[in-house]
């Protein structure tokens, strides 16, 4: 199994070391313990892969995802799993500024996410534990959106029980009507990502988040699936 990449001077990784999943973690107390002995030295938060995407999501989605996904536990304790895309549709490039995944059209689902513990979005919402679609979106360029960030990508969380239709692309104002329902206020659900310089997997921390790198069909990415800064 691939490791991570350990090597980023600013960053602390955690490297898959292909002996124990998910499954081991959830069966083996003795695993827990180790990996919270390595979250005590490297950080809170370790990875590990886990299988195929839970039978609760509508069969449509499953067949787009990829085959296994990602575990994210919080001193040995699962906290959340992801499951991305394996290919995407075709779509010219945009040209739009502060906007790096560029070929994907807004709108597109992406992937899913399972939140096993009670977790948060970037903006520091508090997110249920639950299962959850993620869909691409481009922050509007907009007075109410002025000054918000530079980079305008990101991913948008919806309830997975109401979105099954991986072949739909929602209008932004739908997206976050929907999503609404997942944070509980006037606000998304949302969560940062960006193109990734290099193909180099990894999960590390960068500064004060912990950010997932893989891949989305063919591209790599980053997201940051723990962190929030303040609006």
């Amino acid at each position: 199994m691939r490791e991570f990449n350990a090597s980023k001077t600013n960053a602390r990784a955690i490297g898959f070391n292909g002996h124990a999943t998910i499954e081991n973690v959830r069966g083996l107390k003795i695993v827990s313990v180790l990996l919270g002995c390595t979250a005590g030295l490297l950080g809170q938060y370790t990875a590990e892969r886990t299988g195929a995407a839970p039978a609760e999501i509508a069969a449509r989605v499953t067949e787009v995802l990829q085959p296994s996904g990602f575990g994210i536990l919080n001193a040995g304790v699962l906290y959340c799993e992801v499951w991305m895309r394996a290919s995407l549709p075709d779509a010219p490039s945009s040209r739009e500024a502060g906007v790096t995944l560029n070929t994907i059209p807004a709108g597109t689902l992406v992937g899913v996410i399972r939140f096993d513990a009670a977790g948060s979005d970037r903006r520091g919402q508090r997110i249920a534990p639950g299962l959850y679609t993620l869909r691409y979106a481009v922050l509007p360029k907009n007075e109410a959106h002025e000054g918000v960030s530079r980079q305008r990508d990101f991913l948008v969380l919806t309830p997975a029980a109401e979105d099954i239709n991986p072949d739909s692309r929602p209008s932004f104002d739908a997206l976050v009507k929907l999503s609404t329902r997942v944070s509980g206020t006037p606000h998304p659900a949302i969560l940062t990502v960006r193109k990734a310089e290099a193909d180099s997997p990894g999960f590390s921390q960068e500064g004060e988040d912990w950010v997932l790198q893989t891949k989305l069909g063919t591209i790599p990415v980053q997201v940051i699936l723990i962190g929030s800064v303040e609006r």
